[in-house]
């Protein structure tokens, strides 16, 4: 079968090839005396192809349901129903998976939260199919944007003893006897385990990425992340992947701009290549999605420092869940209300409180800031989260001292300051917040193939 024609490739065809073969999932079934239809998908396009059979042709053939499988000859004819150019004119065909009336996907439309308890059938579903073909050209889009400029891809250890958000929500990766683990002193002894020291999944590659960034100048990651938050909002997830790059030679000006050129060029890329898809997410996800997307990719991206964000919202007068005060956290609510009511469009926030950001930012002079960067974009708030890196070994030193981060367990972070440091900078785009934005979804179990949350991991 591999020389099967994809119902892409037909529908996509401005004159017949004659006789074809395709394979596929049947989506519907109609019977009439005389004529009966095959609604046919293979994943290849969002659309189907109509088979077209006499009755009689379908009448031994056993198992043929919505959900079987089917292999299928015949000729691809001009279609006179409208909607369609193309349809097949049945030879044979061969039921190579039968289905029944308890297949889960009976019925045209069901809701996302039973699409989610039967996770390994839905990619079959309009809804998921379009979502995983979008996540797959997107993640292509990656690679593509990233190796036209010359970066280097460096595969990040997802086993690490290192934390780089400093929040200890890291998942344990041991082979100790959790009945009965080598004590010493009352303490887990984790010389004894199989990498002699404590470790787990990595929450970002951001550490490692900074010491090939220091090697190689420009370089990204892009690969699965962890987190143990046990959080089950919509926008959380225990795995999810991170696209992070690290550019040498670098300030926070230019981090911005290679973020503001990134997203743009995403937003770009799913218009022109994913039309068909961003069209069905626009009718029947998120009214308005391709306009949003259109004003994203012509808008002009503003900065301004967090400083003058507070004055803002302060000036604003509106009334905010959790109030505006400089020295805490922007919330989603105060991000959306800058992008949308106050610039209309995307905005940079810089030049954050020290005391809010991670130890590896640089401090600027003021000594109360960090050369730290979030990307608000409208309808979503912050989609990517960056820094210049400090590049100081005495500041960066004094700075993990004061969080009481052990030196010990960072000397071969320290090194690349110690030996031929250099100003770099980098930032993180988590990818199915990317694909939220994308497509209209709205909960991150909906953008991944197979969700972990808390209390998830069944497929």
């Amino acid at each position: 079968m591999r020389n099967r024609n994809t119902i892409k490739s037909l529908l996509a065809a401005t004159t017949s090839p004659g006789s074809v073969q395709v394979c596929g999932w049947v989506r519907s079934v109609r019977s009439g005396k005389e004529v009966s239809f095959i609604t046919l998908n293979d994943g290849s396009c969002f659309a189907s192809l109509q088979l077209v059979a006499q009755s009689a042709q379908l009448a031994d053939l056993a198992g043929l349901a919505t959900g079987a499988c089917l292999h299928a000859t015949g000729m691809l004819i001009a279609s006179p129903a409208a909607g369609q150019r193309w349809e097949l004119q049945l030879e044979t065909l061969e039921v190579t998976g039968a289905a029944d009336e308890t297949y889960p996907l009976q019925k045209k439309q069901h809701s996302l939260e039973f699409l989610r308890s039967i996770a390994h059938l839905r990619p079959r579903s309009n809804t998921f199919g379009a979502v995983f073909r979008l996540r797959s050209q997107l993640a292509f889009a990656v690679h593509q944007f990233f190796q036209h400029r010359g970066f280097v891809y460096v595969q990040t250890p997802i086993i690490t003893a290192n934390d780089c958000e400093g929040a200890g929500e890291m998942f344990r990766v041991t082979t100790l006897d959790p009945s009965q683990p080598p004590l010493t002193e009352g303490r887990i002894d984790w010389r004894e385990d199989f990498f002699g020291e404590r470790t787990g999944l990595t929450v970002s590659g951001q550490l490692q990425g900074e010491l090939f960034a220091t090697a190689f100048s420009d370089i990204y990651t892009f690969g699965p992340t962890f987190r143990a938050e046990n959080s089950n909002t919509s926008r959380h997830a225990a795995e999810f992947w991170m696209i992070e790059p690290e550019i040498a030679f670098a300030d926070l000006t230019d981090n911005c701009q290679l973020a503001e050129d990134f997203l743009r060029y995403m937003v770009s890329y799913a218009l022109e290549q994913c039309q068909e898809d961003l069209d069905f997410f626009n009718a029947r996800i998120e009214k308005g999605l391709l306009e949003k997307l259109h004003a994203l990719a012509a808008a002009r991206f503003e900065r301004v420092t967090y400083t003058q964000a507070v004055a803002l919202l302060l000036k604003s007068k509106c009334t905010f869940e959790f109030p505006v005060q400089w020295g805490k956290d922007l919330q989603a609510e105060h991000e959306r209300y800058l992008t949308e009511q106050i610039f209309s469009g995307p905005v940079f926030v810089t030049d954050y409180p020290r005391h809010i950001k991670a130890f590896y930012m640089r401090d600027n002079d003021d000594e109360k800031t960090v050369a730290a960067m979030d990307l608000l974009v409208p309808r979503v708030g912050e989609i990517i989260g960056g820094s210049q890196r400090e590049e100081c070994l005495e500041r960066l030193q004094n700075k993990m001292a004061a969080q009481g981060i052990a030196a010990g367990d960072m000397e071969w972070y320290l090194d690349i300051r110690r030996w031929g440091s250099c100003p770099h900078a980098g930032f993180g785009l988590g990818f199915e917040r990317l694909l939220m934005y994308l497509t209209g979804m709205e909960n991150i179990r909906d953008v991944i193939p197979f969700p972990r949350t808390p209390g998830n991991a069944r497929f």
